[in-house]
């Protein structure tokens, strides 16, 4: 076959045109946020990844408002939806933003999260007061929150070689890997404690 019949039948093939046109798509932008894309776009995200109620709804009101600005459709009536789905997935059970909350809470003080910056984690992913707070208490039910704080502050040292871990220099960075551990939420004192520590204790 000549390469001008090859080159016929590549256009004339399905496939490649809908991969034009795919892509053709992307250069233009977003589709409308209609109400069967916004709850397709929630169901995807959820199946990917753990999400609170008021991320997602974050998420998807990006996209009603960027449908506005692109397409003019109601921004007003796309938020409307979006609130009654997170409420639909919400009773179904799909959002739960207690075990989003207990689960985020774990993952964080097992690399090392204090108790100061957990509570900072959640609130940006819409979680606050008693929810986060039982959360915390949730990830720390096996000790309580001053050893949980502890062996975070110990984690991260570890992880990051700071005070004890570190291989050389230690006194002269001293101050420095204590207040490392004091923007990661730490108290001085613990701060003070696990970076004058050994690496053996505990």
């Amino acid at each position: 076959m000549d390469k001008l019949a090859e080159r016929k039948k590549r256009r004339r093939d399905p496939s490649i045109e809908g991969k034009r046109a795919q892509a053709a798509e992307r250069r233009q932008g977003s589709p409308p946020a209609t109400p069967e894309r916004l709850e397709a776009a929630a169901l995807r995200y959820l199946e990917r990844y753990s999400a609170s109620s008021a991320h997602l709804e974050r998420l998807l009101l990006h996209k009603v408002r960027r449908s506005e600005m692109q397409y003019a459709t109601d921004a007003a009536v796309g938020a409307a939806f979006v609130r009654g789905l997170i409420l639909r997935l919400q009773s179904s059970g799909i959002l739960d933003d207690r075990r989003y909350a207990e689960g985020k809470a774990m993952s964080l003080r097992r690399r090392g999260g204090s108790g100061r910056s957990i509570r900072a984690a959640l609130a940006v992913r819409g979680i606050h007061g008693d929810m986060a707070e039982r959360a915390i208490l949730s990830a720390d039910e096996e000790h309580g929150a001053e050893e949980a704080d502890l062996a975070a502050a110990r984690r991260l040292a570890r992880r990051r070689r700071l005070g004890p871990w570190r291989a050389r220099d230690r006194a002269s960075h001293r101050l420095k890997d204590i207040a490392a551990l004091g923007r990661a939420g730490f108290t001085y004192d613990l701060a003070r404690a696990v970076i004058d520590g050994q690496a053996d204790e505990g």
